[in-house]
């Protein structure tokens, strides 16, 4: 077993296809905060939305590419197929009461790895669990939308990846990435990062469907928490000298990255956590207009012209 280990989830990538319609979802129902608006650096005629809690937290951010046009996708083998987000559990009748009420078609609350779980779509059909959680004292954002304080999202809770073949996909989880076995649920196995907890589990499921097709409605990849850049590099020397496929170290502004495949095909990004949101706005403005990274401020105004314009509440 490695000494490195993730401290959770940093945070999770999906594919979207409109990006007001996106941004409505995510702020308007789930009451998240946009906390940056940028693109895709590898495809700057992208937005990249991040969302997450007031600042942007490691192991509070979901983000989007919206592409549009994009095809939809399909759920299979071989992806992350469904990213829960932790409540207080006196707020999961709350949560069941506002989706039915804005006409979200549901399922549950059920019982899942001990847990009562809340389960819709966005307007993608990307899978959202809405978890009743003991214990996370995380703070959640009631800025915009008409969530209150005490029900509101706290953040991340897990992911679960679907595989065919689960047994490689587990022995990188409690080999090199230094994960804890932490119970089963049927065809599912739980483990753990920095002892469980909120933001800090990763479900996999045996999935005997056929492959999953990845585009919009689907997750494009999981991040993990690395403290600093050092930290990053020295598990990245680790990994590569395993023998896995792994990206040199990359920035991407607001942390810095690398990128590699678990044996099931689900691309894993580990993140470190600065430097944070607030590298180029102020706290109280993340999120409210386009920021681009130094190298591609020269084309500020072709790419301004190529993204639609997003009315932020």
């Amino acid at each position: 077993m490695t000494d490195l280990a993730p401290h959770g989830l940093h945070h999770v990538t999906a594919i979207a296809s409109d990006p007001q319609a996106n941004v409505d979802f995510y702020t308007g129902v789930l009451g998240l905060r946009l906390v940056k608006q940028t693109v895709n650096f590898d495809a700057p005629d992208v937005y990249h939305l991040y969302y997450g809690d007031e600042t942007g937290s490691p192991s509070s951010i979901l983000t989007f590419f919206p592409w549009r046009g994009v095809p939809a996708g399909r759920q299979g083998s071989g992806l992350t197929t469904a990213t829960a987000f932790s409540v207080p559990p006196e707020s999961l009748g709350w949560w069941q009461s506002r989706i039915a009420a804005l006409g979200i078609e549901h399922e549950g609350p059920r019982t899942r790895d001990g847990e009562e779980v809340l389960t819709f779509r966005d307007p993608d059909g990307l899978v959202i669990d809405v978890v009743a959680a003991p214990g996370d004292t995380r703070s959640g954002w009631d800025g915009v939308a008409d969530v209150p304080a005490e029900h509101a999202v706290r953040g991340l809770h897990a992911v679960t990846l679907s595989e065919r073949l689960p047994d490689p996909t587990v022995e990188l989880l409690t080999g090199l990435l230094g994960m804890s076995a932490a119970g089963e649920d049927g065809d599912r196995a739980r483990f753990a990062m920095a002892g469980g907890g909120a933001g800090a589990v990763l479900d996999v499921a045996a999935d005997r469907r056929p492959d999953g097709l990845q585009a919009g409605g689907t997750v494009h990849h999981v991040a993990f928490r690395v403290a600093d850049r050092a930290t990053q590099a020295a598990w990245r020397a680790e990994l590569v000298e395993a023998g896995m496929q792994v990206t040199e170290i990359l920035d991407r502004q607001y942390f810095t990255s690398i990128y590699f495949r678990e044996p099931g095909g689900v691309l894993f990004e580990i993140a470190t956590d600065e430097p944070g949101f607030a590298v180029d706005e102020p706290l109280l403005e993340l999120g409210r207009s386009l920021k681009l990274p130094p190298w591609l401020e020269p084309t500020r105004e072709q790419i301004a012209a190529s993204l639609p314009t997003l009315r932020v509440p």
